[in-house]
């Protein structure tokens, strides 16, 4: 709600609109109320998309916010992604349970510290840092997660740390709960983590052209280079993926790593170039990684 509440705030002052001209249509979805299992248990990140996209192909909305990492990497047909806004912190910032105040490292967490996450990206990262800790599945809303953080010394009330998206925190206006903001270095995010995607009906020429002024071709190159990077490696909710673009200068820096699950095995590449290349500079390391580890290459099903 914070990220539509967002994004229609900018279509009104792009426009010079009154405020009530966009209505809100709360929804939730099956990745919204289906908390007691993994992503990669329950059919991957659509459920959070696939009743939004239901709705927008038979008219009930004329356009949908989705975080982008969210998305797949195909369009469903019949529907688009009309803008990108700018992109907010990509970063993860590391949450503590009271009795863990203090500490300012990941690594330094203690033995069997019980660590909360559903994503198999910040799972093996995490374990990569500090392979002592015990990973425990955390899911639900910013503020639910934060909730069922509980005194490390109870083993049985639930986890102790987790990671969550600092663009999430910022938007809700929550940075001050954040313990540590987690360097790049140690923590990659996820492919398009901290931007927004706004969704709309492909042949509906008249709102997108009024959705297009919400679009960020900054955010957007490093998008698509990201992207490709997951789309190249076939990645899906069972493969932890990690890839971040910088932009300087026109010039577009993107960093994708792969992990074994257990963070045990990390392939990681760089690569720089125009920032027209994005989709090329995405495509090109992603297949040096599979060339160069194919033990961690994804495994298509079916």
């Amino acid at each position: 709600m914070a990220q539509s509440q967002e994004v229609a705030r900018a279509l009104c002052d792009a426009h010079d609109w009154p405020a009530m001209r966009v209505q809100l249509v709360p929804i939730d979805t099956k990745g919204d109320i289906m908390l007691d299992q993994a992503l990669s248990e329950l059919g991957g990140k659509g459920l959070f998309t696939q009743e939004l996209e239901s709705k927008l192909l038979s008219g009930d909305l004329d356009f949908a916010v989705h975080s982008l990492k969210d998305l797949p990497t195909q369009d469903p047909e019949g529907l688009c992604v009309a803008a990108i806004p700018p992109r907010e912190d990509a970063r993860d910032a590391l949450i503590l349970a009271p009795d863990l105040k203090g500490i300012d490292k990941l690594e330094d967490l203690p033995a069997h510290t019980r660590f909360g996450t559903a994503s198999l990206r910040r799972q093996a990262q995490a374990l990569r840092l500090n392979p002592g800790l015990e990973i425990g599945l955390l899911r639900g809303n910013v503020g639910t997660r934060m909730n069922k953080l509980s005194d490390n010394t109870n083993k049985d009330s639930g986890v102790s740390a987790t990671l969550l998206a600092m663009a999430g925190l910022k938007r809700l206006g929550l940075s001050a709960r954040v313990d540590v903001v987690m360097p790049m270095k140690h923590m990659l995010p996820a492919p398009g983590q901290g931007a927004l995607a706004v969704q709309t009906r492909a042949d509906d020429d008249e709102l997108i052209d009024f959705l297009k002024p919400l679009n960020c071709a900054v955010t957007q190159a490093q998008i698509t280079a990201e992207r490709q990077f997951m789309a190249r490696l076939d990645g899906s909710c069972k493969t932890p993926i990690a890839a971040y673009a910088d932009i300087t200068d026109d010039r577009l820096t993107l960093i994708g790593r792969l992990l074994s699950v257990d963070g045990q095995i990390c392939a990681e590449a760089e690569i720089s170039g125009s920032v027209g290349e994005a989709a090329d500079l995405g495509q090109r390391i992603a297949q040096d990684i599979r060339n160069r580890h194919p033990e961690l290459a994804p495994v298509r099903e079916g």
